[in-house]
C-alpha cells in the first residue's frame, strides 16, 4: 500500500526511501513484531477461554508434556495476523511472487486452522485426515507453483556450480508443489516443543532475506554465479515480516509456552518458506538452510518404515527432537542446541551463494 502512494505521489526526500526494498524490509520486520506484541496478551486470552482445555496433548509422548495441558494452541492466528498486516502495508502487491505466497501462506494456515479445530473440538490430538490434508495441500501449492512459473523457468539450479541446472520441464510444476508441502509439513513436525519450530523458522527466514535480495538484482546475482529472477527481491520483504511476527511469537511461546502455534501457523509459515524457495530458485538451498526441518521429517519417515518392516524403532521416539528427550535431555536444552544447529546450516545454505 505504502510502496504504492510513493509511486503514485512521487515521494521525495525522506519519503523516497518507502521504494527502497531494503527500507521496507526493515519497516516490515518491526512493523510485524509490533503488531505481534501488541495483539499477543488479547489473542491468548481469547484463545484461552474459547478452547478452555486447549491443545490435546499426546498421552503416548514424553510424560513431562502432560503438564502443558491447559495451554491454548492455534497462536498461528496471531502470527498470521501481524504477517498478513504487514505484507499489505509494506510490500509491492503487483509482484506475482506476492501472491503466490500470499496463497500459500493462507491457504495453508486455513488448513493447519481447520486440524486445530478439529483437535480442539474432539479432544483428540490426530486431527484431520492425512490424505485429506494432503489432497487440500496439493492443491494450493499447484496455484502457487502456477502463479510462480509463469514468471520464471523450469530449471533446477544446482548450488555450488555455477550457471548449472538441470531443466525439468513439467515436471517441474510437480517437483516445486512437492518442495512446498514437504516445507510446510517438515515444519509442523518440528513444532512439538516450546520455540523449537518458530526460532528456526525465523533464522531461514533471515537467510532468505538476503538470498531473494540478491537474485532480485541483475549485478549481483550475475557477479555471484546465481539465478535472476526479477521481482523476486520483493519477497525479501516477506522474509523479514515472518522474522518479526515469528519473534512476537516467540515473545509468548517461549517456555513455559503462554500459547501453542498449532498447525495453523507451522504449516503456513513452512508452506511460505517453500514458496520462496521456489520463487527465488533455490530449492535445494532450502533442504541445506532449513535441514533441521528435514531432519525432523526423515525421523518420523525412518520411524514408521524401519518399523512396519521389522516391528523395531531406530529413534526411541520420533520426531526426533523426543529422542533426545527420551535420552535424558531436558526441553530446553534440546530446543536450544536445534537452534544452534539452524544457524549454523543457514551460514552453510548462504555459503553456497559464494562457492560456486
Amino acid at each position: 500500500m505504502l510502496y504504492y502512494l510513493a509511486s503514485l505521489l512521487d515521494f521525495e526526500g525522506v519519503l523516497n526511501l518507502i521504494r527502497y526494498q531494503t527500507f521496507r524490509s526493515g519497516a516490515a520486520m518491526m512493523t510485524a513484531l509490533a503488531i505481534g506484541l501488541i495483539i499477543g496478551p488479547k489473542f491468548i486470552a481469547m484463545l484461552r477461554v474459547r478452547q478452555g482445555k486447549g491443545q490435546p496433548i499426546r498421552e503416548d509422548g514424553p510424560q513431562s508434556h502432560l503438564a502443558k495441558r491447559g495451554t491454548p494452541t492455534m497462536g498461528g492466528l496471531m502470527i498470521l495476523t501481524s504477517l498478513v498486516l504487514s505484507m499489505l502495508l509494506w510490500m509491492d502487491l503487483s509482484s506475482p511472487f506476492v501472491w503466490a505466497c500470499i496463497a500459500v501462506c493462507l491457504g495453508f494456515g486455513v488448513i493447519g486452522f481447520l486440524d486445530d479445530l478439529d483437535k480442539v473440538t474432539k479432544g483428540n490430538h490426530k486431527g484431520l485426515s492425512g490424505r485429506v490434508r494432503l489432497l487440500a495441500e496439493f492443491i494450493v501449492a499447484g496455484i502457487a507453483v502456477w502463479l510462480i512459473v509463469g514468471e520464471i523457468n523450469t530449471n533446477l539450479y544446482i548450488p555450488f556450480l555455477s550457471g548449472y541446472s538441470i531443466p525439468l520441464g513439467p515436471f517441474y510444476y510437480v517437483f516445486a508443489a512437492f518442495v512446498i508441502v514437504g516445507a510446510g509439513n517438515a515444519v509442523n513436525l518440528t513444532d512439538g516443543l516450546d520455540g523449537l519450530a518458530t526460532m528456526p523458522v525465523v533464522i531461514a527466514a533471515g537467510a532468505f532475506m538476503l538470498i531473494c535480495y540478491l537474485v532480485g538484482r541483475v549485478d549481483y546475482s550475475a557477479y555471484l554465479g546465481i539465478p535472476h529472477v526479477p521481482l523476486a527481491g520483493e519477497l525479501a520483504i516477506l522474509c523479514a515480516a515472518i522474522m518479526g511476527s515469528g519473534l512476537a511469537f516467540l515473545w509468548f511461546n517461549a517456555p513455559p509456552a503462554a500459547v501453542f502455534m498449532g498447525d495453523t501457523g507451522s504449516l503456513a509459515l513452512g508452506g511460505a518458506l517453500g514458496a520462496i524457495a521456489v520463487a527465488s530458485h533455490h530449492e535445494i538451498v532450502l533442504a541445506i538452510v532449513g535441514g533441521l526441518f528435514v531432519l525432523e521429517a526423515a525421523s518420523v519417515i525412518i520411524q514408521v518404515f524401519w518399523f512396519k518392516r521389522t516391528g523395531k524403532r531406530v529413534f526411541r521416539m520420533a520426531p526426533i527432537h523426543h529422542h533426545f528427550e527420551q535420552l535424558g535431555w531436558k526441553e530446553s536444552t534440546v530446543v536450544i542446541r536445534f537452534w544452534i544447529i539452524a544457524i549454523v546450516l543457514a551460514v552453510i545454505g548462504l555459503s553456497t551463494l559464494k562457492i560456486r
